[in-house]
């Protein structure tokens, strides 16, 4: 993945091509005669903030990438820790394209700056885990560890600049309102609590564009139950720029979201094979 200043992002090789798409299961009717007061931009800055109210959830997540007339998919699923920030994904990669059995799951943790993995492969013990400071890479590890960290998803709405309501419909079953809109890298880096700030900063200097249309849908808490990201990056070592979709769904919260850390001794410092 080459950002615009020229730079190739090269962590864990996890998401190598392009993402677009994602799961989640949203009913089609949205009613046109309830739009909510106020004005969405104001209500979509504030989403961050109302899931800091909420504590935790449990967590969906799905990439799709289409690349060479194929369409694959990396799935996630774990908890969530809001006021920690800290989270937990259960990470499935796509079978190999020749049809062989599926990747082990990886095992995702994700902190202020940093994306612990284990199960990564590649030469890493198996009893180890991978760190990478998600400010080094150019996207700030919004599409690089195959999930979007919920929170940062979250945060990347303070960036919003253009949002409408689109209506209500429904997410597995929960009644929510329906915004479509294009929110802004940058600005949301500026808006963005300390832990998320840098890695949003990264990721407004590495896409093709800072700006990053979205559909988002909040219940009547005004907590997000569904979002989704389409994001575009220069593909490196391929002429024209790659279109990578991010959808994270959020249900049950309040769920218990025990995330621990590893231990200094736990993460691996050897080399990493490509």
């Amino acid at each position: 993945m080459k950002d615009r200043r020229g730079g190739v992002v090269a962590v864990a090789g996890l998401v190598a091509g392009v993402v677009a798409g994602a799961t989640g299961c949203v009913s089609s009717g949205a009613a046109a005669d309830d739009a909510p007061g106020g004005d969405p931009v104001g209500t979509l800055h504030r989403v961050a903030d109302t899931l800091l109210a909420a504590g935790s959830s449990r967590a969906q997540t799905s990439m799709e990438m289409a690349t060479g007339g194929t369409r694959v998919t990396i799935r996630g699923e774990g908890v969530y820790d809001y006021r920690r920030q800290l989270g937990q994904l259960k990470v499935v990669l796509p079978q190999d394209p020749s049809g062989a059995s599926e990747h082990r799951p990886i095992t995702e943790l994700l902190a202020p700056g940093a994306l612990f993995m284990k199960n990564r492969g590649a030469g890493v013990p198996a009893d180890k885990w991978v760190r990478v400071d998600t400010a080094t890479l150019s996207d700030g590890n919004l599409v690089t560890g195959g999930a979007t960290d919920p929170f940062a998803a979250a945060e990347l709405l303070r960036g919003v600049r253009t949002a409408s309501y689109v209506g209500r419909t429904e997410v597995a079953g929960i009644g929510v309102r329906h915004y479509r809109g294009t929110a802004d890298l940058a600005l949301a880096a500026r808006g963005a609590t300390p832990g998320n700030r840098p890695s949003l900063a990264a990721a407004a200097e590495g896409f093709a564009t800072a700006e990053v249309p979205f559909d988002v849908y909040l219940d009547d808490q005004g907590r997000i139950r569904k979002v989704r990201h389409r994001f575009s990056f220069v593909n490196s070592g391929r002429a024209g720029v790659v279109a990578v979709a991010s959808t994270v769904l959020l249900y049950d919260f309040g769920a218990p979201a025990v995330v621990r850390l590893p231990e200094s001794r736990d993460i691996y410092a050897g080399r990493i094979a490509e």
